[in-house]
């Protein structure tokens, strides 16, 4: 290993200078004038895997093209499939971004870029890894896949039905995903559960055109006004969603698990004045930590209605929306969220209305047994290259593919975040720690090595 510690060292500068070429390219999946650049992103990453010597393929589909490489077969070895996504969030507002989001710039060891984070910067670290390998050794001591998609950031439709389609190709024993966070800055985690998450629009249409709120008010529904009422009767001041049966599937969380979440050393404090909070809100009875990441939430994530402009425009708008989020847990069905939502919105409607519910996309909660013999693996592994054991954690957020996996190929997901948790992801002024994208590479190094070792246990 000292030989690849070596190399690691002596290329290091350049693995960063690769990282932010690909961090140039503005591929927003969300964005269909990106088209080109999303293949851009696609094609820069298949250049990586044939110079270090995998089969590529760039398969194109309904969709932005998935990148399957796949290093050569070696009997009697643990397969393992590497998951990853290179297409990134819109940058929207501009104006917050300190420099701009697709030219990579340095400040204080860290890389300021759209995707630093999420997710170039750290599905790049599994690639930097096998180059590694391949570069000292001639090979890897696993089997290794690769497939990455260019449209996660707007649910994985073409992944998901490839997968179904593709159990044989894909077939492996362990699927690592780098896309989440550390617990915090020099302790590593490894994830062992994600919620789900069903996302709709709902759409309020009152009179045919903008009304004089003068000459009218008082005398129709106004659908702002309406949306405002309907919202808030969506979940009580205690923080519980009023959706009917929403909470009858809850896994609730067990003792021993409530039991080591309270032991991680999280400051509540520090959350706080992070975000630029005095104070936390949420579920009346569970903890931060278990309110972030074991239990379900609604969340309002876009509003638009009326006159956006400068100063006053006095009108009744004729249509309000709202974007709206529930994050689930283990045993919640998404499928059921939509018909539960829909009986809730008929009851508080008010009449003068008309309604539209959206249904855009959901995914189930994911749920990881901490005995797999991939995750004590990792545990090692992860431990020599922070110097610090990892802890164990839940994620709030969703990654819809790892169901799609577990449901396809019959094979749980190893998570392993790279990033931090104030790393922007999804925010102006992404972020990726250069120390933490070298210290990730070392661990993914020596990740293959650990799971090489599973073949004779």
């Amino acid at each position: 290993m000292a030989t690849i510690d070596q190399y690691l060292e002596t290329h290091a500068q350049r693995f960063e200078q690769e990282l932010f070429d690909l961090l140039r390219i503005p591929s927003i999946s969300a964005d269909t004038t990106r088209k080109a650049d999303l293949r851009r992103a696609a094609e820069a990453l298949a250049g990586h895997f044939r110079r270090i010597g995998l089969a590529v393929e760039i398969i194109e589909g309904d969709g932005p093209a998935l990148v399957y490489a796949q290093s050569p077969r070696q009997e009697g070895l643990p397969t393992v499939l590497v998951y990853g996504h290179y297409d990134v969030q819109p940058v929207e507002p501009l104006d917050k971004w300190t420099t701009p989001p697709f030219e990579p710039t340095v400040r204080d060891g860290k890389v300021f870029a759209r995707g630093a984070a999420d997710d170039k910067g750290q599905l790049l670290t599994h690639v930097k890894s096998a180059e590694a390998w391949m570069a000292v050794e001639g090979r890897l001591p696993v089997n290794l896949k690769f497939i990455l998609e260019g449209e996660e950031e707007v649910g994985s439709s073409y992944l998901a039905k490839f997968i179904g389609e593709n159990r044989e190709k894909l077939a492996c024993d362990c699927i690592v995903i780098s896309d989440g966070n550390q617990f915090a800055p020099g302790q590593p985690a490894i994830t062992c559960g994600l919620r789900g998450i069903a996302c709709f629009e709902l759409i309020l249409k009152g009179p045919n055109r903008d009304l004089h709120s003068g000459s009218f008010g008082g005398t129709v529904t106004n659908p702002a006004n309406a949306l405002a009422r309907i919202l808030a009767a969506l979940i009580d001041a205690d923080g519980v969603i009023q959706l009917p049966g929403f909470h009858d599937d809850v896994l609730p969380l067990s003792p021993a698990e409530r039991e080591q979440l309270a032991g991680l050393p999280f400051d509540e404090d520090h959350y706080m004045r992070d975000l630029g909070l005095t104070a936390l809100a949420g579920e009346r009875g569970f903890t931060t930590l278990e309110r972030r990441w074991a239990r379900p939430t609604f969340d309002v994530c876009g509003l638009t209605s009326g006159y956006q402009g400068e100063g006053a425009k006095t009108i009744i708008p004729a249509v309000a929306s709202a974007k709206l989020s529930f994050r689930l847990v283990p045993r919640q069905d998404p499928h059921k969220i939509g018909p539960a939502l829909r009986e809730k919105l008929a009851e508080v409607c008010p009449p003068g209305i008309a309604m539209e519910l959206v249904d855009m996309h959901g995914t189930a909660a994911v749920h990881l047994s901490q005995d797999n013999p991939f995750m004590q693996a990792a545990a090692k592994a992860l431990e020599h290259a922070f110097g610090a054991p990892p802890v164990f954690t839940r994620e709030g957020g969703s990654i819809p593919i790892v169901s799609k996996f577990a449901q396809g190929l019959g094979v749980d997901a190893l998570l392993l975040g790279w990033g931090q948790d104030d790393d922007n992801a999804h925010s102006p002024n992404e972020k990726f720690s250069l120390s933490d994208f070298h210290r990730a590479i070392r661990a993914s190094v020596r990740l293959w090595e650990e799971f090489g070792r599973l073949a004779g246990a």
